[in-house]
């Protein structure tokens, strides 16, 4: 067993560590196929072997060879640690700075067997978002943190740690980037070719920026969604009896069992892979489970009637659960469906994201390594089964939204009924929960806010959720406008519910959403009360990169953005910079995330909390700077509720000045000019 102290000792290579290969009785990444030419396969090998000394050479490259053969990419299962890979107390790290011994908390609780989705492949969740490339990557990076001094900084190209080079105090410690490869080249084919070729990377959002909180994040996000499209859709506050119906149990998607049962409702969330269900069963988040579609319909039917609070897992398909819904429709004229949503990770439907209805999981697998085209066939052919029973009950009053997985753009590209009459490319049959739900809210410049307690000591959290919600209710009895005011209470309810349903997994984390004001005021009283010893140990504050200014995304983040720039990516590589400018400890800019690689780019930051007044001021400028860049960008578009906290914003603020648009009055100065 190794320790942290040999962990940041470099690379292993004397003696090489014994060759265990893949571990069994984990769940590991689906066999990828990247479809290199034998000179392409040299490529991947010798760059996989310039990690390690000539001596060493012979030996690892047959078995690096063989990983590339069965698995479609070199991960180098002889280096994956033999340690309890989890986020370690902050002073256990042999480090000389305390930032770097934050990052590393963060790095090994990404990669926590309980948090990670596919831990020996280094994929954190969505199936394919990497912490790093490979193995050899982990030790490198480990052993520079433990080196790093307070006027140096850590650069990472897409999972490989360049080096340590001369900065500033002031400068970021850690510098990231995932995936930058220049746009004509973006495309799924070549990243498939560059990922094996171990010269780019996928990050996800928060799986290669070190800042994954395990499922509570989407928990929140999806508690949220629920309840503002249950205000929305179905004009009530109380979900007593309403079912809502989608798919996916494994990393991110795993969060909506806990949702279902925090806001009261019934959720059924069909799940293809018996591990990822038999995982949040264990873990208390999945109340039943079944794999008859009887049965489902059944205990669905007893829980409405009673208005139970449920979450029922399906060992099975979706499509099927979907045809199943349509069935019970026309055979008995009972819609047992209100809400609808998806969480499978359609951004990688070809690649183990989707899988087809008309195999069962082991068989998709193979066909999805030996017969590449004809598993995008069914996979495709799936997805327009989907939607045609979608359709079919969405005509009574059911109410279906695309969760930014995707869904409906995969679902476009394999020929389904999803267009809308006289929309933008942004635009479907249904909304996205950007679109119609979580939007406003955007605009208002409230998101998944985050911060992680380095002590691993859980009263630390205590702590800071009895400070983030003495912050929110001050603010509300101070008077706040009542949509704001809203949004605190929701979030006042979710910390209360949060605590009660046991929601960490990993580090001792805490998300909630929060605007300018908030995130501000809850950072300054968390780092007084480090100052004051009510709090061990350092806090990193993060976010996730789905957030007002993270992300430029047109299918999502920004799909409600009308003026054209919705596939800028403007606003997110200016949040990467400014953080950097202003004390972030490390940056993240990302290709792909969410929709998919190509299709949005992101950025994340962390920033400790040390109890020093520079740590204060930090917090101040870029938190500030973080969430007034999109609620500008947003502005600008055209968007009155983020003109209007803006507007605010500036009065408050005499140093912000934000260039304010005028609308077009009277829409016949450009219908004349156009008939000029």
């Amino acid at each position: 067993m190794s320790s942290l102290q040999a962990l940041c000792s470099g690379l292993p290579l004397r003696p090489l560590p014994e060759n265990r290969g893949r571990q069994a009785g984990v769940p590991h990444a689906p066999v990828r196929t990247p479809g290199l030419s034998s000179v392409e396969k040299q490529l991947a090998l010798r760059n996989a072997l310039r990690y390690f000394p000539p001596d060493v050479q012979e030996l690892l490259a047959p078995e690096f060879a063989q990983e590339l053969q069965l698995y479609g990419h070199i991960y180098m299962y002889r280096f994956c640690p033999d340690i309890e890979m989890r986020a370690y107390p902050i002073e256990l790290y042999p480090c000389q700075t305390k930032a770097a011994a934050a990052i590393m908390h963060m790095i090994m609780n990404n990669l926590d067997p309980a948090v990670a989705q596919f831990p020996q492949e280094l994929v954190t969740y969505g199936g394919n978002g990497q912490v790093f490339s490979n193995w050899a990557q982990f030790w490198l990076t480990m052993f520079y943190l433990s080196k790093i001094t307070e006027e140096q900084t850590l650069v990472m190209y897409s999972g490989h740690p360049l080096g340590l080079f001369p900065s500033s105090r002031s400068a970021p410690r850690l510098v990231i980037t995932n995936g930058m490869v220049i746009p004509n080249y973006s495309s799924r084919t070549e990243y498939e070719k560059l990922f094996a070729l171990g010269v780019t990377m996928y990050g996800q959002m928060t799986a290669g920026s070190y800042c994954y909180i395990g499922p509570q994040g989407i928990v929140h996000g999806t508690v949220l969604t629920v309840l503002n499209a249950a205000r929305r859709y179905l004009g009530i506050e109380d979900l007593a009896g309403k079912v809502f119906v989608t798919s996916g149990l494994g990393g991110m998607s795993g969060a909506q069992a806990k949702a279902a049962v925090i806001v009261g409702c019934i959720g059924v969330i069909a799940e293809v892979d018996k591990a990822a269900l038999e995982k949040r069963h264990k873990q208390g988040w999945l109340m039943e489970v079944t794999d008859s579609l009887d049965r489902c319909i059944q205990r669905l039917r007893e829980a409405r009637k009673k208005k139970e609070v449920l979450s029922l897992g399906y060992h099975g398909n979706v499509v099927a659960l979907w045809e199943r819904l349509v069935h019970e429709l026309d055979t008995t004229g009972e819609c047992l469906v209100d809400l609808g949503s998806d969480q499978t990770s359609c951004h990688n439907p070809f690649n183990g994201g989707y899988y087809p209805v008309q195999l069962s999981f082991t068989e998709a697998q193979s066909l999805m390594a030996s017969n590449p085209a004809v598993f995008k066939d069914l996979v495709q052919e799936s997805l327009r089964r989907q939607v045609s029973a979608i359709n079919r009950l969405a005509a009574e009053k059911f109410f279906f939204w695309d969760y930014g997985n995707a869904f409906l753009l995969e679902a476009q590209r394999a020929g389904a009924d999803v267009e809308k009459k006289g929309a933008g490319r942004t635009e479907f049959r249904y909304p996205s929960y950007v679109q119609h739900i979580m939007g406003d809210i955007f605009s208002q410049g409230f998101g998944p806010f985050r911060w992680v307690c380095t002590s691993g000591d859980p009263q630390d959290l205590v702590v800071t959720d009895e400070l983030a919600t003495s912050v929110l209710e001050e603010a509300i009895a101070d008077g706040v406008k009542a949509s704001v005011k809203l949004q605190y209470m929701d979030n006042i309810r979710w910390i209360r519910e949060a605590a009660r349903h046991r929601l960490v997994v990993g580090s001792q984390a805490r998300i909630l959403y929060s605007d300018q004001k908030g995130r501000v005021a809850i950072a300054v009283a968390i780092n007084q009360a480090i100052a004051c010893r009510r709090i061990k140990a350092p806090v990193v504050l993060s976010r996730d990169h789905h957030d007002v200014s993270g992300t430029d995304s047109p299918f999502r983040e920004t799909s409600n953005i009308y003026d054209g720039s919705a596939f800028c990516a403007d606003m997110a590589v200016q949040n990467f910079v400014g953080d950097a400018c202003r004390g972030a400890t490390w940056v993240a800019l990302h290709n792909g995330g969410g929709v998919g690689w190509g299709e949005v780019i992101n950025g994340g930051f962390g920033l400790v909390l040390d109890g020093t007044p520079e740590a204060e001021q930090r917090a101040r400028l870029m938190l500030s700077w973080d969430v007034s860049n999109g609620v500008a960008r947003r502005c600008w578009s055209g968007n009155q509720k983020a003109y209007e906290i803006i507007c605010q914003t500036m009065q408050e603020n005499s140093s912000l000045v934000v260039t304010l648009p005028h609308k077009v009055e009277d829409e016949r100065v450009l219908q004349q000019a156009l008939q000029l």
